[in-house]
C-alpha cells in the first residue's frame, strides 16, 4: 500500500508528471542537456560490499589495483580526440582500508591514499588533455574534498537513501546515511559544485525517497551547491547479492523522478540515465532536463551490460518529443557563469577554484555550455556546419520567431532567446531570417571589391583580445611593428584600382606619433592616387582620437574628413557595446556613448 504521509504521494501519476513537466519547462524550456564524457575507472577495489554492485572487484580479478597514469591518459586522450569534455573518475571507496594490495600499490608509487592518487590523476588529465575531471569518489572527509577542489570543477556522490537498515548496504560503512549527508554538507561549506542522487528500488519506500530528496533540498538551501540530482533505477545483476530481486517498477521510477522535480528547487538540474531504460524517451515525460554523461569511447563500467545510446539516437528521441539536445560541461552553466563573472579576487563566493577558470572557459560556449565543436579561427579542422539540415522550433524560440514573422519588434529578452537556439532551432532561425531577407530585398546578393590597407600596427591602446597591435607589451605577438608611408599607401591604392577594386578600407592602430591631421593626409593620398575610389575608413576610435588630439569638435573633424574624400566609416572598434564588458576587454578605449556619437 502506498504511504500517503506526503501530499505529493497522493497524486495520480499522470498529474504528478504533468506538474513536474511544468516546473521543468518553466525553468529550462525545450533544452535537454548531456555531458560528452569518458569513464575512467581509477580503481575497482572497494571496502564496501553493496548487494547490487558489479563494479567492485577483489584484487585477484584485477591485473593491477589501480589504473596506471599511462592508462588513465590513454583513456582521456581518446575522449579528447572524440570531442568529449568530461573525464568522469569513478572508483571504489577507500580500498586501502580493506585490501593490503591497494595500500602497497599506493605506497610503492608515492601516494598516501586513494584520494591522493585521484587528485594527481585529475591534475594529469586536466593538464595533458584539457578534459574537465568530475571526481565521483564517494563519502569523503573535508580535507579530501578540499584536496580535489583545485583539480575537479565538480564532484559527486550518490546519497542513494536515508534508510540505514537496508540489507543491500550491510557491510558497507561508507553507505551509512549520516556519512553521506556529512559529505554533502561539507561540499556545500567548501563551495563545491556537487552532484548527488537517489537509487530507486533497493528496498526503500516512496516516503523514504521523499525524505532523501528533502534532505538534499535542505542542504542546497543552506549552501546553494547542488547542481544536479540523479534519479537512478535499480536493475538486478548476475553475481550480486540482489541478483534475484525484482527490478525497480517503471511507475515507481517515474514517480520518483517527478517527485524529485517537485521537491527540489527548480535551479537544481534533474538527470536520469538513458541506458538503464529500454524506452528512455518516457523519462522526459517525468520532468528530467539532463541525460547525464554519455560516452562515445568508454563503457558504463558501473552498468556494463547496459551500453549508452548512440548520440544520434539520443538526439532523435529527444527531438521527437519537441526538445533540443545540447552538450554541457561537468560543471553546470549557472556555476560556470558565476565563476566567470565573479572571480574569487572580487570577494564574491564562487564554486570554482580560481585555477580552473581558464580550463572551464576554454571549453565553454557563450552560455557556459559545452562547445559543440573544437574549431576556432586558424584551426586546421574544417569549420563546422552552422545551419543543420532540418528546421524545428518550439517553446520560447518558436514563440519569438512567430512574433517576428508577424512584424513584432524584438526586445533584448527575445533576441537573447534566439541566441540560445540549438540544433534544429538554429535552422529555424536561419529559415525565418532568410524569408524576411527575401521579402525585403529579393534574392539579389551584393558584394564590393575592395582592399584593406592597415597603415600601422603600432598602437597605444591595450585591448586584451588583440593579436594585431604592437606596443611594449605585445612585441612577442605576430609580425614586426610597421608604419606605412603615404607613398606606400598610395601605391597599394593604385594596385587595387588597377585590379578592379572600387573601394579601400583604411584601419590601423592608434600610433603615439599621430596628430589628428594624419587621417586627413591619408584620405588625401588615397583620393589623389585614385580619385574615383570609395574611401571606407577609420573606426569610431580613430576619428574620436584624431579630434581629441587636435582639440577639435568631432562633428567638425568628420566634416573635414568628408571634404577630402572620406565616404563611409566602418562599424569596427565596437567590440561589444556594453560598458561593463568594455571595462574588462578594452578599458582605455572609447565607451559606448562615444562610439555611438561617432
Amino acid at each position: 500500500m502506498v504511504d500517503q504521509t506526503h501530499p505529493l504521494l497522493a497524486l495520480p501519476l499522470d498529474e504528478l508528471q504533468a506538474r513536474a513537466r511544468a516546473v521543468r519547462d518553466e525553468r529550462t524550456g525545450t533544452r535537454i542537456t548531456y555531458s560528452p564524457k569518458v569513464f575512467i575507472p581509477l580503481t575497482m577495489l572497494c571496502r564496501d560490499k553493496c548487494g547490487y554492485c558489479t563494479f567492485a572487484q577483489p584484487p585477484a580479478r584485477l591485473e593491477s589495483p589501480y589504473l596506471t597514469p599511462d592508462q588513465v591518459l590513454a583513456i582521456a586522450r581518446a575522449g579528447a580526440e572524440a570531442g568529449c569534455h568530461e573525464a568522469l573518475f569513478t572508483l571504489g571507496e577507500r580500498p586501502e582500508e580493506r585490501y593490503p594490495a591497494a595500500g602497497e600499490w599506493l605506497a610503492a608509487n608515492g601516494y598516501e591514499s586513494t584520494v591522493d592518487y585521484l587528485a594527481a590523476m585529475c591534475r594529469l588529465v586536466l593538464e595533458e588533455t584539457g578534459l574537465l575531471p568530475h571526481a565521483n569518489a564517494g563519502a569523503l572527509y573535508p580535507e579530501e574534498l578540499a584536496k580535489l577542489r583545485p583539480v575537479a570543477p565538480s564532484q559527486g556522490m550518490m546519497l542513494e537513501t536515508l534508510r540505514d537498515d537496508l540489507e543491500c548496504h550491510r557491510g558497507s560503512p561508507d553507505k551509512v546515511p549520516a556519512r553521506r549527508l556529512a559529505t554533502l554538507e561539507t561540499a556545500g561549506e567548501l563551495g563545491i559544485a556537487f552532484t548527488t542522487g537517489i537509487l530507486v528500488g533497493i528496498g526503500e519506500d516512496p516516503i523514504d525517497r521523499v525524505h532523501a530528496l528533502e534532505a538534499i533540498a535542505e542542504s542546497h538551501a543552506r549552501h546553494g551547491h547542488v547542481q544536479e540530482v540523479i534519479v537512478q533505477n535499480f536493475l538486478p545483476k548476475a553475481g550480486t547479492g540482489m541478483h534475484k530481486a525484482a527490478p525497480c517498477p517503471h511507475d515507481d521510477f517515474v514517480q520518483a523522478i517527478a517527485l524529485a522535480r517537485l521537491i527540489l528547487p527548480p535551479e537544481i538540474h534533474l538527470q536520469a540515465p538513458p541506458n538503464l531504460s529500454d524506452d528512455f524517451g518516457v523519462l522526459l515525460d517525468a520532468g528530467i532536463d539532463d541525460w547525464g554523461g554519455v560516452s562515445p569511447v568508454t563503457a558504463d563500467h558501473v552498468n556494463p551490460e547496459r551500453p549508452w545510446p548512440a548520440l544520434d539516437r539520443l538526439r532523435e528521441v529527444t527531438e521527437a518529443r519537441g526538445f533540443t539536445l545540447a552538450p554541457r560541461l561537468t560543471i553546470y552553466p549557472e556555476f560556470a557563469r558565476a565563476a566567470a563573472n565573479h572571480p574569487s579576487a572580487s570577494g564574491a563566493r564562487t564554486f570554482l577554484d580560481e585555477g580552473l577558470r581558464f580550463p572551464v572557459l576554454d571549453r565553454s560556449d557563450a552560455e557556459a555550455m559545452g562547445r559543440d565543436d573544437r574549431w576556432y579561427s586558424g584551426h586546421e579542422d574544417a569549420p563546422p556546419v552552422l545551419v543543420p539540415g532540418h528546421a524545428a522550433a518550439g517553446g520560447a524560440v518558436g514563440e519569438v520567431l512567430a512574433g517576428a514573422l508577424l512584424g513584432q519588434e524584438l526586445g533584448v529578452e527575445e533576441i537573447t532567446t534566439l541566441f540560445g537556439a540549438r540544433g534544429p532551432e538554429v535552422a529555424a532561425v536561419a529559415q525565418v531570417a532568410d524569408d524576411m531577407r527575401r521579402e525585403a530585398v529579393g534574392d539579389a546578393v551584393t558584394w564590393v571589391q575592395n582592399r584593406n590597407i592597415n597603415y600601422t600596427n603600432v598602437c597605444t591602446f591595450k585591448c586584451r583580445f588583440c593579436g594585431f597591435s604592437k606596443g611594449p607589451l605585445s612585441l612577442n605577438l605576430r609580425g614586426n611593428p610597421y608604419l606605412l608611408t603615404l607613398d606606400e599607401i598610395a601605391g597599394r591604392v593604385h594596385e587595387a584600382w588597377d585590379m578592379g577594386a572600387t573601394e579601400v578600407c583604411l584601419q590601423g592602430g592608434i600610433h603615439p606619433d599621430f596628430d589628428g591631421d594624419y587621417y586627413i593626409d591619408v584620405t588625401k593620398a588615397v583620393k589623389e592616387a585614385a580619385p574615383g575610389i570609395h574611401v571606407y575608413g577609420f573606426t569610431a576610435l580613430e576619428v574620436t582620437e584624431g579630434a581629441k588630439r587636435l582639440g577639435e569638435p568631432l562633428a567638425d573633424y568628420l566634416r573635414r574628413l568628408m571634404d577630402v574624400g572620406l565616404a563611409t566609416l566602418p562599424g569596427t572598434a565596437a567590440e561589444i557595446l556594453d560598458d561593463e564588458m568594455r571595462a574588462l576587454l578594452c578599458p582605455d578605449k572609447i565607451d559606448t556613448e562615444e562610439w555611438l556619437d561617432a
